[in-house]
């Protein structure tokens, strides 16, 4: 079994180690956790099971940062979905393996493609964009599974923004024939596609990668970072005292 360093925060198991430690042959589901998700979580028994279920959660905000120093004295790294992506890529290419992606429309889904085939041209890549609805049916689910299972990736990346995506990798985990990593990995899907752009290396770099995608996006971001951020804090002080 793969041994990676981790630390309890908050309730939750969180990865404090190097990427290099997620290996490409072990099959597993890789989530990631901030301020946001961990707020809809404590509302949301079945997403907060699904993240604390993760073989792997890594910490994508600088509020988990935070809390880690703050409440336990440690030093752990930020790495965001797009880091994992980027990894297990350049992994995949090395190894001339395969990657399915499993959101998203077919645009973006070309996109991906399109941009992977230039920079990664050793990878073979399958993809499948589902129907746009809160809940999945049977049907759609085993259509879902039959087409990932068909290309039998190394890696499949799902992209169905969260709660969704989390939930739908735990559920359907030991059902899907994926040699390695299951990850949720939401927004990247876009971002990698180019039909969002992430924020600065500079934002990224200041901890405030949040901030820009709040510039950029307000109507829609503002809640996430202003309205849960405040109910984070509250979090973090409650934790604190207790």
């Amino acid at each position: 079994m793969t041994k990676f360093s981790t630390l309890k925060c908050m309730g939750y198991t969180i990865f404090a180690d190097n990427l290099n430690s997620i290996f490409l042959k072990k099959k597993m589901v890789i989530n990631t956790i901030n301020q946001y998700s961990y707020c809809i979580a404590e509302k949301d028994l079945q997403f907060k099971k699904a993240l604390q279920e993760s073989d792997a959660l890594l910490p994508d905000g600088v509020g988990i940062v935070i809390a880690a120093k703050w409440l336990l004295g440690k030093s752990i790294k930020k790495i965001a979905g797009e880091d994992l992506h980027s990894f297990l890529l350049k992994q995949l290419n090395e190894q001339s393996g395969s990657c399915f992606y499993m959101g998203a429309s077919n645009n973006t889904l070309q996109k991906i493609k399109q941009r992977i085939k230039k920079e990664y041209p050793n990878i073979r890549v399958g993809s499948y964009s589902p129907p746009f609805k809160k809940e999945f049916t049977q049907k759609d689910n085993n259509e879902i599974i039959t087409t990932v299972n068909a290309f039998e990736p190394d890696v499949l990346f799902v992209g169905m923004t969260a709660p969704k995506q989390e939930k739908w990798s735990l559920k359907h985990k030991d059902t899907l024939k994926v040699n390695g990593p299951i990850c949720a990995i939401g927004a990247v899907f876009d971002f990698y596609a180019g039909t969002v752009s992430r924020p600065s290396r500079a934002w990224q770099k200041l901890g405030l990668e949040w901030f820009g995608r709040l510039l950029k996006e307000p109507k829609r971001m503002w809640k996430r970072y202003i309205f849960y951020g405040i109910i984070f804090v509250r979090y973090l002080i409650k934790e604190k005292v207790k």
